[in-house]
């Protein structure tokens, strides 16, 4: 563990993504091959159970592989060596049996990006109901709407954490798809030809990805990284949905705004009197790791032939810290919500320091209907720099003025979209 995964990446996604669970990924690729070629009689079943009973990760020392993957470029080479070593013979030259190296690794990248994912689901899913809980109870809780971090217009803090919850509803929906036909088992062979195991081939890959529980592809893409580009994409996705909850969460921190406080502020180094939104930083710090990786995952696309120059080897490390960081991001912001202290009262004091600029619009539109816009616009435009209700004094009735600088009065839809909002969560079955 490193000083700083430790400081944004939970303990249970480290172990999901660290060395060890890749090196389990890889020998689980293995144990299935030799399991599927061993039921259709390519390889004898028993050497199919002995190949098994080795494929044991503390038989293994992933530093001997980090050091000797080197002259082969990648750690599968090493591990079919320390594995045949260990079945010894006569069924050592079994192992393997008509793979090549990137079907072990590409396979183990699918395993540990699938148990990733569950672990960020879980994350995603305990951020969604915390907003969901905050969408309920501040439906009504006024307060400044902002627009290029200005003051625009009035909303409620729940319409605010229904649009949180929104976004964290379809980041899940896409993490679980991809969860679920998003990732394949690889078997190909050296060409993506299958010739090693004859005519039964497409059987092998049927039963192999059987045996490790991952969808069959129907054709091998050792070459066709479109699902790693995806699910690159989709960790940059949802990453960025974390962190734009984290800056809003900061913006109204902000003690000269003082709306919202993570109950887990964090302490500074030198000034005593900080309560930093750390969570929040944590998140927008993972976030933009995730968006660098996803490009690298990308680029990984353009492939040479039946093989990748390079191209596939620069996949493992982003691919790995974009769902290590991806869950960092989701486990940071689940925390901010889940403790989040909203100050109602400094929301309406927000509000109400505008003098009624807020509802500038709101006030063009009904004098417009009396006057025309241009002297609509002239009266509401008087305004700036003061009180609306000053310069609206003159035109507009005592017994209407009251109602028309109402905040609670112009909301326009902003209960139905936070129901709306709730019924999308229930939908989906996350309450």
């Amino acid at each position: 563990m490193t000083l700083f995964a430790s400081l944004f990446v939970p303990e249970e996604l480290r172990d999901a993504t660290s060395e060890l669970a890749w090196l389990e990924g890889m020998l689980d690729a293995e144990r299935a091959l030799a399991n599927a070629e061993g039921l259709v009689g390519v390889i004898p079943a028993e050497a199919a159970g002995a190949i098994a009973d080795c494929c044991r990760p503390e038989r293994f020392s992933i530093d001997d592989l980090a050091a000797q993957g080197s002259a082969a470029g990648n750690p599968a080479e090493p591990l079919v060596r320390a594995l045949r070593a260990q079945v010894g013979q006569p069924f050592a030259d079994y192992v393997h049996w008509g793979a090549t190296s990137q079907d072990i690794v590409d396979t183990a990248a699918m395993i540990v990006a699938r148990r990733s994912l569950g672990l960020i689901v879980d994350e995603v899913e305990r951020a969604a109901a915390a907003c969901a809980r905050l969408a309920r109870d501040h439906a009504a809780t006024l307060m400044l709407g902002r627009t290029l971090l200005q003051p625009a217009v009035p909303t409620t803090f729940g319409l605010k954490a229904a649009g949180w919850l929104t976004a964290l509803v379809e980041a899940r929906s896409r993490l679980l798809q991809l969860s679920s036909e998003g990732v394949a088992a690889q078997l190909g062979g050296a060409a993506g030809t299958l010739a090693s195991l004859g005519d039964r081939g497409p059987e092998v890959v049927e039963l192999y990805a059987a045996q490790l529980g991952l969808p069959a592809p129907a054709f091998p893409w050792h070459t066709n990284r479109s699902r790693v580009a995806e699910l690159g994409a989709a960790l940059a996705v949802a990453a960025g949905t974390f962190a734009k909850i984290g800056l809003d969460v900061g913006l109204l921190a902000q003690s000269d705004v003082g709306e919202v406080r993570e109950a887990d502020g964090g302490p500074s180094s030198t000034m005593p009197q900080k309560r930093n939104p750390v969570g929040s930083v944590r998140a927008i710090a993972c976030a933009r790791q995730v968006a660098a990786y996803s490009a690298v995952l990308f680029g990984s696309q353009v492939a040479e032939h039946e093989r990748a120059f390079g191209g596939w080897q620069a996949e493992w490390e982003p691919l790995t810290s974009a769902l290590a960081l991806t869950g960092g991001a989701a486990a940071a912001i689940a925390g901010v919500l889940d403790g989040l202290e909203v100050d109602a009262v400094r929301m309406r004091a927000n509000l109400d320091e505008t003098e009624g600029a807020v509802l500038a619009e709101r006030a063009l539109l009904v004098l417009t209907a009396r006057v025309g816009r241009p002297k609509a616009l002239a009266i509401v435009g008087a305004a700036a720099g003061s009180s609306l209700r000053d310069a609206l004094a003159p035109v507009v009735p005592a017994d209407e003025l009251d109602e028309l600088l109402d905040p609670a009065g112009y909301l326009g839809s902003a209960g139905v979209l936070v129901e709306r909002a709730l019924a999308l969560y229930t939908d989906e079955g996350m309450e």
